[in-house]
């Protein structure tokens, strides 16, 4: 009954706390550490100690893999330089550092021991780095490195601490050490790389998206326990498994599968992500009071832990900026270097979590001053946070890299979507024999060319200043789904049908308001500021039609209106303007498609967009943005 308790209450201070942290647009997983940490202080609550076990084989498999099914192993291959440099050598130099610094302010305490210290305090925490980073909009490249560097680095770290703890009964050499990291790190691999293989094979023969996701919940422990039984890294097992799947799922998973483990992973991940961080704060009290038991004074146990902390935190500086001016310094490594404002985001986002508390637990229980060891990780744990967490916003501004535009996605995700839906009418044309009803075959076509003409109308004025059709569209439909809803809520309340059939009936409604084309408006985009498409290509028409400032310096502007709707009396959503003669028309999402309809008047093939921000243009020839 105690456990069921307690899991009830963890579960609903997660749940209050977030809720009050989006509304109040606070860091969460800061804030969480400290009610973890006020909760801890009062006296009905008993105290909780965190044990390797429940966090290292327990919660960490879930969360890695779920950090996994974010990441993109294409973007993991393309930055797999700096991400090695950041998750291997980095954290065997922090260790270092971090190992001296503890021996020199605590004397008496074996250098193993320290050390191992060093290990457990070197990897920043991909939760922490993934929670604060979202919240924050840290610029996308930053985040990424982030990311990907948190997934490899707590398997370095485990094995340095394996090498750190087991020097403290043994000699190893520095030979015996990198031998036993290969072969943690290609064991690790070859057995993340069967147990996906295997899963993959199995989910191409699995419809039933309940127990495809199922098998989704055992599959970060199917990796992790093998490798941990035959002695190599469990986490980095993990990692590939997680990778390797979620780049095959979508050829090996149906779409129900995929949209139903991400939503449940969503949840799974919320709670456990969230959750380490309370049980952080909670850790406080036994900590504080196990270091004053310890026999060293007050004084020197702050000292140590400060110390520790600056010296985790400028281990990192150092090396982000030795590394970026070696690469800078060498003319073939130069375009791999990173920039100065990216170098501070990445050094000071270095935020430590739940893994380093747990790591630390591994420290042998003999170890003279072990009790002021992880007291030091804790502070490292909450120093990172607090200082560093806090402060990001601050240095995200001073630094000055653009956060992810969240007009630029849309713009891309309108091309690429664009660029489906051509695909899909494509293979519809190929299928089509002629015996197909005609009402049939142009529904089909009428929902590719809605669903694309939908992500263009993200674009362009607010939703303020005009209605779009797929707007109208939602709002109207949502109100007769509710509608309709209300007739089989109505219909289940009198008891006029069976349970069975009254369950389908509001799955049916629930299904269609869920495929809905949701779409949320844009911030609006500041009067400096361009939205610019991506590089021109192989297009020729626009590498030769030039922008839109050639086209307002050539017939003015921007133009305010589609001289042929307004003659005609019909309204329009968004004005494009002809690079070739100056002729601005209605978009496709407008009723008439003056643009579209100039184009195949005149063969002109290139238009940019006339909204007020915008500067991208489109080659009708090619179907290509630029």
């Amino acid at each position: 009954m105690e456990i069921a308790i307690a899991l009830v209450a963890l579960t609903v201070g997660v749940c209050v706390v977030s809720a009050l942290c989006d509304r109040l647009r606070w860091p969460t997983p800061l804030v969480l550490v400290v009610v973890g940490a006020a909760v801890s202080l009062v006296p009905v609550v008993p105290e909780f100690s965190l044990g390797p076990e429940l966090v290292l084989n327990g919660l960490l498999p879930p969360l890695l893999y779920a950090t996994t099914a974010r990441a993109s192993l294409v973007d993991f291959n393309r930055n797999k330089t700096a991400t090695l440099l950041l998750s291997v050598v980095l954290v065997v130099f922090t260790t270092l550092v971090v190992g001296w610094t503890t021996s020199w302010l605590l004397p008496g305490v074996a250098l193993a021991a320290c050390m191992a210290l060093g290990a457990v305090v070197a990897p920043p925490d991909a939760v922490a780095a993934s929670a604060i980073g979202q919240r924050l909009g840290l610029p996308r490249r930053v985040a990424t490195l982030l990311e990907e560097e948190s997934l490899l680095n707590d398997a370095t770290a485990l094995i340095a601490l394996a090498a750190a703890t087991s020097a403290l009964t043994s000699e190893l050499s520095p030979l015996h050490i990198g031998g036993e990291f290969v072969l943690a790190v290609v064991g690790a691999v070859l057995i993340g790389g069967v147990v996906a293989a295997v899963l993959a094979l199995v989910r191409t023969r699995i419809r039933n998206p309940v127990l495809d996701t199922a098998v989704s919940f055992v599959a970060p422990y199917l990796a992790f326990l093998p490798a941990e039984a035959l002695h190599v890294s469990g986490v980095l097992s993990v990692v590939v498994a997680g990778l390797a799947l979620a780049h095959v799922s979508p050829k090996v998973q149906t779409a129900a599968s995929r949209v139903a483990e991400a939503l449940n992973w969503r949840t799974v991940a919320f709670l456990l992500e969230n959750a380490v961080f309370l049980l952080i704060g909670l850790q406080f009290p036994l900590l504080v009071r196990g270091a004053a038991d310890s026999g060293f004074g007050g004084g020197r146990i702050l000292l140590v832990c400060a110390g520790v902390l600056v010296a985790t935190v400028a281990a990192r500086f150092a090396f982000v900026f030795a590394v970026a001016g070696i690469l800078t310094a060498v003319p073939p490594w130069r375009r791999k270097a990173w920039p100065g404002a990216v170098s501070v985001l990445v050094s000071w986002a270095g935020m430590r979590g739940v893994v380093t508390l747990a790591a630390a637990q591994l420290i042998p229980e003999d170890v003279p001053g072990r009790d002021v060891l992880l007291l030091a990780a804790f502070a490292v744990v909450v120093g990172t946070l607090l200082v560093q967490g806090l402060s990001l916003p601050w240095v995200v501004r001073r630094v000055g890299l653009p956060a992810p535009d969240p007009a630029q996605d849309a713009l891309q995700a309108a091309a690429l979507g664009d660029a489906a839906s051509a695909a899909g009418l494509r293979r519809l044309d190929e299928l089509l024999t002629g015996d197909e009803p005609r009402h049939v075959v142009g529904q089909l076509r009428k929902r590719s060319k809605s669903r694309s003409h939908a992500a263009w109308e993200r674009l362009g004025r607010p939703e303020a200043d005009v209605s779009t059709p797929s707007a109208v569209y939602t709002r109207l439909r949502l109100e007769m789904l509710a509608a309709e809803r209300a007739v089989v809520v109505e219909a289940r309340d009198r008891g006029t049908a069976e349970p069975e059939v009254l369950q389908r009936a509001l799955a049916d409604v629930d299904f269609e308001e869920a495929l809905l084309d949701r779409l949320d408006d844009l911030e609006p985009l500041a009067a400096d500021r361009r939205l610019g498409g991506a590089s021109d290509g192989g297009c020729a028409h626009l590498r030769t039609a030039g922008t839109r400032d050639d086209a307002t310096a050539r017939w003015g502007g921007p133009p305010t209106e589609c001289a042929e709707c307004v003659a005609v009396g019909a309204t329009w959503v968004h004005l494009r303007t002809c690079l070739a003669c100056g002729h601005t028309g209605c978009c496709d999402s407008s009723e008439l498609r003056h643009s579209r309809a100039h184009f195949a008047g005149t063969a002109h093939p290139a238009i940019v967009s006339a909204e007020p921000g915008e500067a991208w243009r489109w080659c009708w020839v090619d179907e290509e943005l630029g």
